[in-house]
């Protein structure tokens, strides 16, 4: 879709969508697909807090996302995915939730997480704590599923079925940067798209909604604000990075469909939600 076209029918949704109020649906079990589901057509769906869903990664890919967040951190030598330190669960690990189940269904689509669909998906690592120990049990544990990965080696990207990106404790930034094999990538902020930093080890730039804009749909978007927006995406793009903002506003209705619309005219890259069938269902309205 052309970029003057895509940004027509944004807007032309944002207005049909003012007075639309949908139920959230984050809190019900998604229907099971088959695994050769095709992801959706503007693949921009990201699932925050992926491992909140009554099936982790399940959940998402059956709604066509393309990429997923779970948040870690480091147990007795284990990776354990919770939001936070009171919802440990030895049995919830980043392996057991999302490390073995893409591995199966890379290895049951023939090399794809999608079948027929050879773009990487993206697993978003947050690292709560102990950033450097956290790391380096992360890329020993990635070491082994490394035939489904994106890598970096020796100076050169080999793109794979799934592509880890490094994001929360800052620490993690240093021993990564020192390798020369790493089978992840680092989630940048704001302030790395003035570094020389390369998009090999900085593809994605995220940063906070709220620190950089007071608009949450309601109302025009501030001419300013929007201005701003497009420069970050344009100085982004501009280096080989894609951006991606957290804590837009996510209540299902005409302001997040706002929003959303926005960010999507505005060439953001991923969408950032809990509610992984109220995404669908806009990405869908724009390109069925």
């Amino acid at each position: 879709m052309a970029l003057t076209t895509r940004r027509r029918a944004v807007s032309t949704l944002a207005a049909a969508l003012a007075g639309a109020v949908a139920a959230p649906a984050y809190a019900q079990a998604a229907p099971r697909t088959p695994v050769g589901r095709k992801p959706l057509p503007l693949r921009q769906a990201h699932a925050h807090n992926d491992y909140l869903h009554p099936r982790p990664l399940l959940d998402a890919l059956s709604h066509g996302f393309t990429s997923v967040e779970a948040d870690v951190f480091l147990v007795d030598g284990e990776l354990l995915v919770a939001h936070e330190p009171a919802a440990l669960d030895p049995t919830r690990t980043l392996a057991g939730l999302y490390l073995d189940p893409l591995l199966a269904r890379v290895r049951a689509n023939h090399g794809s997480v999608y079948r027929g669909c050879h773009r990487p998906v993206q697993l978003l690592i947050d690292i709560k704590t102990d950033g450097v120990a956290a790391y380096d049990e992360l890329h020993r544990q990635l070491t082994s599923y490394r035939s489904m990965l994106s890598a970096y080696a020796h100076g050169s990207v080999r793109l794979g079925a799934v592509t880890p990106v490094i994001s929360g404790d800052r620490a993690a930034r240093v021993p990564m940067e020192a390798q020369r094999v790493r089978y992840a990538f680092y989630d940048g902020r704001l302030e790395d798209l003035g570094t020389t930093a390369p998009a090999s080890f900085v593809p994605l730039i995220s940063s906070n909604w709220t620190q950089s804009f007071g608009w949450q749909g309601v109302g025009a978007f501030p001419a300013a604000e929007r201005a701003e927006l497009r420069r970050i995406v344009a100085t982004a793009h501009g280096r080989g990075r894609r951006v991606r903002f957290w804590a837009t506003p996510d209540l299902a209705g005409p302001e997040r469909d706002a929003v959303w619309a926005e960010l999507l005219a505005a060439g953001v890259d991923h969408l950032n939600t809990d509610d992984l069938a109220g995404l669908e269902r806009f990405l869908r309205t724009l390109r069925p």
